[in-house]
C-alpha cells in the first residue's frame, strides 16, 4: 500500500491527495468483494453436499417397507438380481427409489418357475432363494451302447450263473450228479426252487427229444427256457391315455422307490407330459425331502403334506390339484411299508381307495418296486403286496449291485405280474423299460451276438 501511495504522490498534480484516497477505496473493495465471492462458493458447495445427503436417503415410509420386506426374507426370494441405482443426485433419485420400493412390493410373493399355486389341503412346497437344480441332460445313446450298459449293469448276475455253470459242464458228461450241481448253481442265483425245477425238468425233456448229450447244449437250453418265461413275463410300459393318469408306487424301505419314482417322472417327462409328484409318505421327513430334490432336478411339479399327517389326504389332494392344474400324470410316492405288518398294509389299501373314490379308474397304475439284492424275500414282498393292492406292474432295482438278477426270472414265474422296468445303475437313463430279449441276450453275452 505504501508502494503505491509514493507512486501516487510522485505524479504532479494538484488533486493527487484526492486520487490517492479514491484509490485506496477501490483497492479495498476489490479485495473485499473477491474474499466474499470465494466464501460464498465455499458455503453453497457445503450445502449441496447437505442436500445429496438428504435427497440419497430414502422417505421414511419407502424406508420402512424396504426394512418389512428384507425382515420376512422377501428381498431374497427375488430370482432376478436388483439393477443398482445410478449415480444421480436430488430429486431424481428419490424418484428412482421409489420406483424401486414399488417393484418390490410387486414381486411380492415371488414369482414360481416350476410350481403352481393353488389351495389345497396339503403344505406345498415353498420357494427357496437357492438355485434350483437343472434336470440333467442326458447324452442320446446308440443301441449299442444302451445294450453295453445292460451288459455291464448284468455283470455280476452273468459271473455268478455263466460262470459257475461252465465250470460244472466243462469236460463232463451229463449224469445225476451234473443235474444235481446244475440245480445247485440256479438256486444259488436266486432263481428258487421252484423255478430251478421246472427248468431242470424241461431242459431233460427237451435234450431227450434231440438227443442231445452234451453238457454245452444245456447252457443253451437254459437260455431258450428263461427266455420264453420272460417273454411271458414282460410288461408293456406305461401308457397315459386319460388326464390325470394316476401311478401308485409302493415297497418297502430302501428298495430305491424315490430314486425310481424321480427317474420314471423324468422318462415320462421328456416324453412331453407333464408330471406331477406327490410325496404321500408323511412319516418319514428323509424321504419327502429326497424326493423334492429329484422332483426339482427333473422339473416336475410337487407336493407334499404335513410330517406325520395322514398320507391318504396328501393323495386326495394331489388328485385334486392335478386335475385343476391339468397335470398330465399324477405319481404319487407311499410309505415304505413292511409287509409282514397287516396293519400298515391296511394303509395302502385305503390310500387306494381314496384315490379310487375321487378319481373314476385310478389309479391306473399300481407299481411295485423291488430291490434285486434282496433275492427270494422280494418274491415273498411281490404276493403280499399284490394281496393287498392288486399290483399292475414291478420295478426292479439295483441290478447292477448284485449277482442274485436272476431273482427276476423267479418273480416271471411265479407271479402273474408283468415287470416293466428295470434300474442298472444311477444315471437318470438307468431305469429302463423291461425287454426280455435284449436281458436275456445281455444275460448271455459272449460276445458273438448280434443285437436284434
Amino acid at each position: 500500500m505504501e508502494v503505491i501511495l509514493s507512486m501516487l504522490n510522485s505524479i504532479p498534480s494538484p488533486y493527487s491527495d484526492f486520487v490517492a484516497v479514491a484509490v485506496i477505496f477501490v483497492l479495498i473493495a476489490v479485495i473485499s468483494f473477491t474474499i466474499a465471492f470465494f466464501f460464498e462458493r465455499k458455503t453453497q458447495k457445503q450445502a449441496q453436499e447437505l442436500e445429496i445427503e438428504d435427497d440419497v436417503k430414502p422417505p421414511a415410509e419407502t424406508q420402512e417397507v424396504i426394512e418389512d420386506l428384507d425382515v420376512a426374507g422377501d428381498l431374497e426370494a427375488v430370482n432376478e438380481p436388483i439393477e443398482e441405482v445410478p449415480d444421480i443426485q436430488g430429486p431424481e433419485l428419490q424418484t428412482q427409489t421409489t420406483q424401486l420400493s414399488e417393484e418390490l412390493l410387486e414381486t411380492d410373493p415371488p414369482p414360481q418357475e416350476i410350481y403352481e399355486e393353488e389351495e389345497i389341503k396339503t403344505e406345498e412346497i415353498e420357494e427357496e432363494p437357492e438355485v434350483l437344480i437343472e434336470p440333467t441332460e442326458e447324452v442320446e445313446e446308440t443301441k449299442e451302447g444302451l445294450f453295453a450298459r445292460l451288459r455291464r449293469g448284468l455283470s455280476k448276475t452273468q459271473a455268478g450263473l455263466l460262470g459257475r455253470l461252465d465250470e460244472i459242464l466243462s469236460k463232463r458228461e451229463i449224469d445225476e450228479s451234473l443235474w444235481d450241481d446244475f440245480e445247485e448253481t440256479l438256486i444259488m442265483s436266486d432263481l428258487g426252487v421252484n423255478t430251478t425245477m421246472k427248468l431242470r425238468e424241461n431242459i431233460e425233456t427237451k435234450l431227450s427229444k434231440q438227443s442231445l448229450s452234451s453238457a454245452e447244449s444245456i447252457t443253451d437250453t437254459l437260455k431258450e427256457e428263461i427266455l420264453e418265461i420272460l417273454r411271458s413275463a414282460q410288461g408293456a410300459p406305461i401308457k397315459a391315455d386319460v388326464s390325470p393318469f394316476v401311478i401308485m408306487v409302493a415297497g418297502v424301505n430302501g428298495v430305491g422307490k424315490t430314486t425310481t419314482i424321480g427317474k420314471l417322472a423324468n422318462m415320462l417327462k421328456q416324453d412331453g407330459r407333464k408330471v406331477m409328484v406327490a410325496a404321500a409318505d408323511t412319516f418319514r421327513a428323509a424321504a419327502t425331502e429326497q424326493l423334492e430334490v429329484w422332483s426339482k432336478r427333473v422339473g416336475t411339479d410337487f407336493i407334499k403334506g404335513k410330517s406325520g399327517g395322514d398320507p391318504s389326504s396328501v393323495a386326495f389332494d394331489a388328485v385334486k390339484a392335478a386335475e385343476a392344474r391339468g397335470t398330465d400324470i399324477l405319481i404319487i410316492d407311499t410309505a415304505g411299508r413292511l409287509h409282514t405288518k397287516g396293519n400298515l398294509m391296511d394303509e395302502l389299501t385305503k390310500m387306494k381307495r381314496i384315490i379310487r373314490r375321487e378319481l373314476e379308474g385310478a389309479p391306473h397304475e399300481t407299481l411295485l418296486v423291488l430291490d434285486a439284492t434282496t433275492g427270494q424275500n422280494a418274491v415273498q414282498q411281490a404276493k403280499l403286496f399284490n394281496e393287498a393292492i392288486e399290483v399292475t406292474g414291478i420295478v426292479l432295482t439295483k441290478l447292477d449291485g448284485t449277482a442274485k438278477g436272476g431273482v427276476i426270472v423267479a418273480i416271471a414265474d411265479e407271479l402273474n405280474i408283468p415287470v416293466k422296468y428295470i434300474g442298472i445303475g444311477e444315471s437318470l437313463s438307468d431305469l429302463r423299460e423291461f425287454n426280455a430279449d435284449e436281458f436275456v441276450e445281455a444275460l448271455f453275452y459272449s460276445g458273438e451276438e448280434i443285437v436284434h
